[in-house]
C-alpha cells in the first residue's frame, strides 16, 4: 500500500473522529444495557430443535434456502444448477427447475407461493411461475431481468408482480415483473449488498453489506431512513425482528447483534462459544431466540433478551449457508456446503 499523503491523513483522521462522537453520543442515549433490564426475566429453555427431514437430491453445494408463505413448502438453490422445491412436512420434492447457470447465490419464494426467483454469478435475477411449465415440463421462466453490474447477492418478493434485489454492483433495485422493467435503481452501499430483509409490514426493509454496515429503507423511497454502525467485517445476513422494531444480523466477525430501529443502535452482542464467523440468521416467531448459521457446520442461538447462549443445532458436515424460519414459527430449514437441506422442528 503507498503511504497516505497529508490529505488523506487529515481525511481519515476527521472520520474517525466524526465516528468516535457519534459512538459518544448514542453511548449517551443508551441508558440501560438488554441483559441488565432483562435480568429479572425467566430463563427460556435450552433449544431442543431436532432434525425433522433431510432433504437428499442437490449434488453440489447448497448456497440458499427460503420458506414459502405457506410454512409449508421452500425453495433450495446449489451449484449444480438446480432449484428445487421441497414439501418440508413429507421431505419430497415438488419441483426441480434446471438453471441456465449454476452459480446461484440467492434464491426467494414469493409469500403467495406462485413464484421462486434466484441469481448469482451470472448478473440476473431469473423469476419462475410455479403453478405453469414449459415444454420441458418444469417451471415456466417467466422473466430474466438483465442489467446487472456485479452478481445477484439477494432478492425478495414485494408481491407476486414485484421484486426486490440486491447486488454486487452496490446497488437495489425493484422490478416490475409484467412490464420487466426496473422500477427504482439506486447506489445504496459503499460495498457488495449481501443481504436484504423485509419488514412484517412489507413497508420497509433492512440491508446488509460487505461495507460493514445496516441500513433502514423505505420502499417507497431511494434515500435510507438510517444506517447502523458496529460490525468489524462483512455483515452477512439481516433479518427483521417481528414486532418490526428491531433486526438480528449475522457477520464475518465471529458476532451475531441485535439493532433497536427506535434507540438507532446495537441493543444485543452475541458471541458463539467457538471461533467460527456467521453465514446467515433468522429469529423465532417470538423473536426471542436468534438462530446463526455458521462455518463451524453448526446453527447456534441465543436468547435475544438475556443475552446468553442457549443451545447449538450439529448435524450438517460442513459449512451451513443459509437458513429460513417458517413464516408461522413451527420449523428452521437450513442447507449446508455438505449438499443436504435440513428441516428442524
Amino acid at each position: 500500500m503507498p503511504k497516505d499523503d497529508a490529505e488523506t491523513t487529515a481525511l481519515k483522521k476527521e472520520l474517525n473522529d466524526l465516528i468516535a462522537k457519534s459512538k459518544a453520543e448514542q453511548e449517551k442515549a443508551a441508558d440501560a444495557k438488554l441483559a441488565e433490564k432483562c435480568g429479572d426475566l425467566g430463563d427460556v429453555q435450552k433449544i431442543r430443535f431436532i432434525v425433522k427431514k433431510t432433504l437428499k437430491g442437490h449434488i453440489n453445494k447448497v448456497n440458499s434456502v427460503h420458506y414459502s408463505g405457506d410454512s409449508r413448502h421452500c425453495v433450495t438453490g446449489s451449484l449444480d444448477g438446480k432449484l428445487i422445491i421441497w414439501d418440508t412436512w413429507s421431505g419430497n420434492k415438488v419441483q426441480v427447475i434446471p438453471l441456465r447457470s449454476a452459480w446461484v447465490m440467492s434464491v426467494a419464494f414469493a409469500p403467495s407461493g406462485n413464484f421462486v426467483a434466484c441469481g448469482g454469478m451470472d448478473n440476473m435475477c431469473t423469476v419462475y411461475d410455479v403453478n405453469n411449465r414449459d415444454a420441458t415440463g418444469s417451471a415456466k421462466m417467466v422473466r430474466e431481468l438483465a442489467g446487472y453490474e456485479g452478481f445477484l447477492s439477494s432478492c425478495r418478493f414485494l408481491d407476486d408482480t414485484h421484486i426486490l434485489t440486491g447486488s454486487g454492483d452496490m446497488k437495489i433495485c425493484v422490478w416490475d415483473l409484467e412490464a420487466g422493467k426496473r422500477e427504482v435503481d439506486f447506489n445504496a452501499h459503499c460495498g457488495d449488498v449481501v443481504s436484504i430483509s423485509l419488514a412484517p409490514d412489507m413497508k420497509t426493509f433492512v440491508t446488509g453489506s460487505v461495507d460493514r454496515t445496516c441500513k433502514l429503507w423505505d420502499v417507497r423511497a431511494e434515500k435510507e431512513k438510517q444506517t447502523f454502525f458496529g460490525h468489524e467485517a462483512d455483515v452477512n445476513c439481516v433479518c427483521y425482528h417481528p414486532s418490526g422494531q428491531a433486526f438480528v444480523t449475522a457477520s464475518e466477525d465471529k458476532t451475531a447483534r441485535l439493532f433497536d430501529i427506535r434507540s438507532d443502535q446495537q441493543i444485543g452482542h452475541y458471541t458463539p462459544p467457538g471461533n467460527a464467523g456467521f453465514t446467515s440468521c433468522g429469529l423465532s416467531f417470538s423473536g426471542r431466540y436468534l438462530l446463526a448459521g455458521s462455518d463451524d457446520n453448526s446453527i447456534h442461538s441465543w436468547d435475544t433478551l438475556k443475552v446468553a447462549h442457549t443451545g447449538t443445532l450439529n448435524a450438517h458436515e460442513n459449512r451451513v449457508t443459509s437458513i429460513s424460519v417458517a413464516p408461522n414459527g413451527i420449523a428452521l430449514a437450513s442447507c449446508s456446503w455438505d449438499q443436504s437441506v435440513r428441516v428442524w422442528g
